[in-house]
């Protein structure tokens, strides 16, 4: 089996921030879902953390010294209560129609104190809210048409899911699912910068005067200053969070 040829779930950018994230933090245990090939568990293997493995085709998982779990995100979890010190989920919530279901079983696998590390396509970037606004669509959320699921079961052959991006959550979804599952978000991180945004700085410079005029419970309460942060206003393709499930002195 050649590991060294383990292909990345997301963008290899993504999957090198979460390994960044990861060796700021304590070594423990950490599920990796939806696991791929193993690209992203095989970098978390070599930062000493012991690795568990769950996939909807668990059979793509390649990589060795590692249990690996059928799973569907969609679907209550093979694991018992408080398994994880962590859980991973990049290219994971996007492709399901119920990610608040998916939260709901982290937040059970999770022990207190331990950390969900979650991805999602960063929809409300400038350069996504240009997109939106004049095609109609982002560049993640493409129509799903006849013509367009006829061309990827020909190459996925059944397993159109890994591709499929079929639930546009953004952040308010996201941060609403996680506080209401008992995380606090500690930060969020952009994958890469995107330089052809450069171009449209001018445009989210208004939107932010625009949203002055707010009051400020008003603004707190739309999240607005969250909405127009340089990581999601001006960030890249894929936002990363880092949340932290309430121990059991905060519960």
């Amino acid at each position: 089996m050649d590991e060294a040829a383990l292909k990345p779930l997301a963008h290899e950018a993504v999957h090198t921030t979460v390994a960044a994230i990861f060796a700021k933090l304590s070594v423990g245990s950490v599920l990796d879902i939806p696991a791929g090939e193993g690209a992203l568990a095989q970098q978390l293997l070599r930062l000493g953390y012991n690795v568990s493995c769950c996939d909807l085709y668990p059979e793509n998982v390649r990589l060795s010294g590692v249990e690996v779990k059928a799973g569907d995100l969609s679907r209550d979890l093979p694991y018992a209560d408080r398994s994880f010190d962590y859980i991973v989920c990049v290219e994971g919530l996007e492709h399901i129609e119920n990610s608040s279901h998916a939260i709901r079983e982290f937040a059970r696998m999770i022990r207190p104190g331990g950390r969900l590390i979650v991805s999602i396509p960063n929809v409300l970037n400038i350069e996504e809210r240009f997109r939106l606004l004049f095609s109609g669509y982002t560049s993640h959320f493409k129509p799903i048409s006849k013509e367009y699921l006829a061309g990827i079961a020909q190459e996925y052959r059944e397993m159109e899911e890994v591709v499929l991006h079929i639930n546009p959550i953004a952040y308010p979804q996201l941060r609403y699912s996680l506080e209401n599952n008992g995380f606090s978000i500690e930060k969020i991180v952009p994958d890469k910068p995107k330089r052809r945004q450069l171009l449209l700085k001018p445009a989210a410079a208004l939107i932010r005067l625009s949203n002055r005029f707010q009051s400020a419970s008003r603004r707190r309460e739309r999240w607005t200053e969250e909405l127009q942060s340089d990581e999601i206003l001006l960030g890249g393709n894929t936002l990363i969070f880092v949340a932290k499930k309430a121990d059991a002195r905060e519960i």
